[in-house]
């Protein structure tokens, strides 16, 4: 943690050039998620952070635009960090297992970081995150996976949907609660609801389940280019009927 300016000393400029303003960026960055796991929200403002970091308040304006930017920033940060810490298995031995693995990877990081998690899904503008978008596209990969393997018991997009809200609600909902009331039982009964949701027993493909096999064939339609794109679209649609029927 940067350490505070003695009395009457006028923190330095931030070094200029761009390797200078990254490098202040990232300072006036952990300086702000060191006030907002500490001390909350309404701890981060311009002035206290800018004192954290050892530089005068201007410079988070010059570096960010507004305390807005700035959070934003922060925000940016804790996606690009929960996605550094995915683990991506492009053929994973068990993918039901895989699934809850990655739940648990995104609740624990929630558990681990609330204020800064909070801060991350408080806004819905903050969809359009780069960080957020790759995660989200990691989720897609692992659920295709399953569609492929006719582990699905719904179509893709709904599937990435209830495992993200779900992990999502989760971590907010512990968090709403008093430590008392923290029953780690709690976690386990969401996630497995989340799998008994999105996924069937066996695979959908070892039997006669038209919807499973509609939804195995969809997540493979991709990978086939003997199709015009209009054959294609028809055929999606097609498909994609099928697999919602029960």
């Amino acid at each position: 943690m940067p350490s505070r300016p003695a009395a009457g000393h006028i923190p330095a400029e931030p070094r200029t050039g761009t390797a200078g303003q990254e490098q202040s960026r990232q300072r006036v960055i952990e300086a702000a998620i060191d006030l907002l796991e500490r001390e909350g929200r309404d701890a981060v403002t311009t002035r206290a952070v800018a004192v954290a970091a050892g530089m005068q308040p201007p410079a988070i304006y010059r570096l960010f635009g507004d305390k807005d930017g700035l959070l934003d920033a922060v925000a940016e940060h804790g996606f690009a960090t929960f996605l550094a810490a995915k683990h991506v298995d492009p053929d994973p031995a068990d993918p039901i297992a895989d699934l809850r693995d990655g739940w648990d990877l995104a609740v624990e990081f929630g558990l681990a970081n609330p204020a800064l998690y909070t801060l991350m899904y408080s806004e819905p503008q903050r969809s359009d995150s780069p960080a957020l978008r790759a995660g989200m596209e990691i989720l897609r990969g692992r659920v295709g996976r399953l569609a492929v393997g006719g582990w699905l018991r719904v179509n893709e997009e709904l599937a990435v949907m209830v495992i993200h809200s779900s992990a999502l609600g989760a971590v907010l909902t512990w968090l709403s609660l008093s430590p008392d009331r923290r029953d780690p039982a709690l976690l386990r009964v969401l996630r497995e609801s989340m799998v008994t949701a999105v996924t069937n027993q066996q695979p959908a493909v070892q039997d006669s389940s038209l919807s499973g096999t509609a939804r195995a064939l969809r997540a493979t339609l991709p990978e086939h280019t003997s199709l015009s794109a209009a054959e294609q679209h028809l055929l999606t649609e097609w498909l994609d009927r099928l697999s919602s029927d029960e």
